[in-house]
């Protein structure tokens, strides 16, 4: 495919560009998930911010955030600094305009009740993180198509 062409379907339709929020406080994990998603086919753009406070302003489009499109996708951490994850998925859930996007935990916690937890606060599912760089990537294209239609 040529840098800069839109990507498409077999059909030859064009792939809608995704917007997804990543909020992760670990710099390693989110170049990880960019580049991840960066490597299939449907177009992503990707914003990150790095603790609970700035997703909750970022979804609110409040200060530096407002303007920002809408979003298709958030990829949410659990163990964040200022405000945790399960903080910021219930202001997500309780806000009209936000209470349908999908919300996507992405997390290093196996622990079956973060899991039931998440569930509960109504994350849309949960994946916990991968090692290798292969396992990222299988995880991005999971998270493309199960969640964004890619």
């Amino acid at each position: 495919m040529a840098v800069g062409a839109p990507a498409t379907t077999q059909e030859g339709e064009s792939l809608r560009p995704r917007h997804l929020l990543l909020v992760e406080d670990n710099d390693a994990h989110a170049r990880l998930v960019m580049m991840a998603l960066a490597e299939h086919a449907v177009p992503v753009t990707t914003d990150w911010v790095a603790d609970g406070d700035e997703a909750i302003a970022y979804l609110h489009r409040e200060g530096r955030f407002a303007g920002r499109a809408e979003l298709d996708l958030v990829l949410l951490d659990l163990k964040l600094p200022t405000v945790d994850g399960f903080d910021v998925l219930a202001e997500i859930r309780k806000d009209d305009r936000l209470k349908a996007m999908p919300v996507v935990v992405l997390t290093t916690s196996s622990y079956e009740l973060d899991m039931q937890e998440a569930e509960q606060a109504g994350a849309s599912g949960f994946l916990v993180k991968p090692i290798t760089y292969d396992e990222w990537r299988a995880m991005a294209g999971k998270i493309l198509t199960t969640w964004c239609g890619g």
